[in-house]
């Protein structure tokens, strides 16, 4: 696994989405640094991180734990916020590395078993010039970003460049219920945040409800007039709610 850090102070580790990479938080982490030394791998089977030994979860949480107990420190734990199939990723390390873990927060994560949204993706291989512009546009639109004139330049960029690099196949790893099932053994403290307008994983009153089932006291936040990839698309209104979250201590979870 590569993994990049940046800042000082307590620990913040970052996940990515699916089919994604560390960059999927570069709006984020210069407002992190201020107060936190952040770490942002590139999840296993995306970005510049080799593939696991094996696709699944107790594999893929291993080879995190092993390049963290460097990272830390012994004896030392991390917050964890993980986007989208980070969030299940993380979900399933804290159940099984509790010691590593202050807190999960998990950003517009599917998984729950709740009605997936309706995703509109097209071709753009062998597209070129304003058409394939055309087709990238469209597909941030139809997945990630909720409005057109967030889908700038860089936006446009990681889609295509993360997208070659991803080889894991993440599908199984999330849906339907991949963080549901875990939630009952998560004994670390739980919080959510989601895009308002999230369209693979929709009606965040919904999200909340499946979650407080199992954290009845977690914080969870939604990013107004955001899609999917809410703290790219609204990262001053992400960054302020993630810090305010992170400034309460963890919550006691019974054991």
């Amino acid at each position: 696994m590569v993994w990049r850090l940046w800042g000082e102070g307590p620990t913040l580790v970052l996940g990515h989405g699916g089919q994604g990479a560390w960059s999927h938080w570069v709006r984020n982490i210069d407002a992190l640094t201020a107060h936190y030394t952040v770490i942002v791998p590139d999840l296993p089977g995306h970005g510049d991180s080799a593939m696991p030994a094996a696709v699944d979860h107790d594999t893929i949480s291993v080879t995190i734990a092993e390049a963290l107990g460097q990272l830390l420190g012994e004896g030392q734990k991390a917050d964890f916020v993980g986007f989208s199939f980070g969030g299940a990723v993380f979900t399933h390390f804290a159940a099984r590395y509790p010691e590593l873990v202050r807190r999960v927060i998990i950003v517009g994560a599917g998984g729950l078993d709740t009605p997936h949204g309706h995703i509109d993706l097209g071709r753009v291989g062998g597209l070129q010039g304003e058409e394939r512009r055309a087709a990238i546009k469209r597909n941030l639109l139809g997945l990630m970003l909720h409005h057109a004139d967030t889908v700038d330049e860089i936006a446009m960029h990681l889609l295509v460049s993360n997208g070659r690099q991803a080889r894991l196949p993440v599908i199984d790893l999330v849906i339907p219920d991949k963080v549901l099932l875990v939630l009952p053994r998560l004994k670390v403290p739980l919080d959510a945040i989601w895009g308002e307008h999230d369209r693979p994983h929709p009606d965040p009153a919904l999200q909340e409800s499946v979650l407080r089932q199992f954290q009845p006291d977690m914080d969870f936040r939604v990013i107004a007039d955001a899609g999917h990839w809410a703290m790219y698309e609204r990262p001053e209104a992400f960054n302020a709610a993630l810090l305010e979250m992170l400034r309460h201590p963890p919550r006691e979870v019974p054991q």
